[in-house]
């Protein structure tokens, strides 16, 4: 039996006498394992130097075992009416769970994704086939010199799941960097990014203060206990290229029906939460935080 933690949440992978083997191949940026999900037919899990990046049901994409990813997923259902196809963006590929659950959800989407790891994605694609027919293409290069490059108004949303070392690079962590993202989203257009944060969440409460500073409505997600500084875990940030244009209601409703129920903050209770913290600037941008010692291993 091989255990993990991912950013607050255990999960158990257990390797089955039964069914298709563990996957261990070196890839450019360090070590991947695809592990069958025993419990799943069809699920795997993706490590990387052993830190979980990504559970893939190849049977029902729309099943996501990592809470964050549920987190992110809401922000997903509430870009535009059920259905309808959108033109996202994903900055972080891994295993490609979003992007397989945004084409099971709405289908016809044209979707792009930036992932700095060529080896990876071509282990993801050759064992984890992605859905016949869907318009979906992976971009080999860095995720802050792609959204750079990006032209204008050209997205509806914009998903960020960049981490390099179980850290998020302070390249996609700045003032500059949201301003960017902002650009290249169209009128409406919606941003999320996951945070993996330690308690006092220093570094999540930054990052609101910094998305303010580019969207004019931004909200935070997260588990409770996360939020009130008792564990490492992770902070799902949305913002909106309109004043208003986040539908909060729906986002906290999704939050509380989760497994793990969430607690959704905006307004005052988001001025509460940010206080005294300033803006991240590349001048001063620093990665987020290191797992506690022994939490990934």
């Amino acid at each position: 039996m091989l255990w993990w933690s991912n950013c607050g949440e255990a999960i158990v992978v257990k390797a089955s006498r039964r069914g298709p083997a563990s996957i261990i191949e070196p890839v450019d940026l360090g070590t991947a394992a695809l592990v069958p999900d025993r419990d799943r037919p069809g699920g795997w899990t993706l490590l990387v130097d052993g830190v979980p990046q990504s559970h893939v049901d190849l049977g029902d994409p729309t099943y996501l075992e990592f809470e964050y990813m549920r987190r992110l997923a809401s922000v997903i259902d509430v870009a535009a009416p059920t259905g309808s196809p959108l033109r996202v963006l994903h900055l972080g590929g891994g295993a490609l769970t979003l992007p397989r659950y945004l084409e099971a959800t709405r289908p016809k989407s044209r979707q792009r994704v930036v992932e700095r790891d060529a080896a990876l994605i071509a282990l993801v694609r050759r064992v984890l086939p992605l859905p016949r027919g869907a318009d979906l293409r992976v971009r080999v290069a860095d995720a802050r010199a792609a959204v750079e490059t990006a032209r204008d108004s050209t997205f509806d949303l914009v998903i960020a799941d960049v981490y390099r070392a179980a850290q998020m690079p302070s390249t996609v962590a700045s003032v500059e960097f949201a301003a960017h993202i902002a650009r290249i989203l169209r009128p409406g257009g919606l941003y999320a990014v996951n945070v993996a944060d330690l308690p006092p969440l220093a570094f999540s409460r930054i990052q609101a203060a910094t998305l303010r500073t580019a969207f004019p409505d931004v909200c935070v997600i997260a588990e409770a206990g996360t939020l009130r500084g008792r564990r490492y875990g992770n902070v799902v940030l949305a913002a909106a290229t309109r004043p208003d244009g986040l539908p909060t209601e729906r986002l906290a409703a999704a939050g509380r029906r989760d497994a793990f129920p969430a607690r959704l903050l905006h307004g005052d209770s988001l001025d509460r939460f940010i206080a005294g913290s300033r803006p991240m600037t590349d001048a001063d941008a620093q990665d987020s935080p290191k797992p506690p010692p022994g939490l990934l291993t």
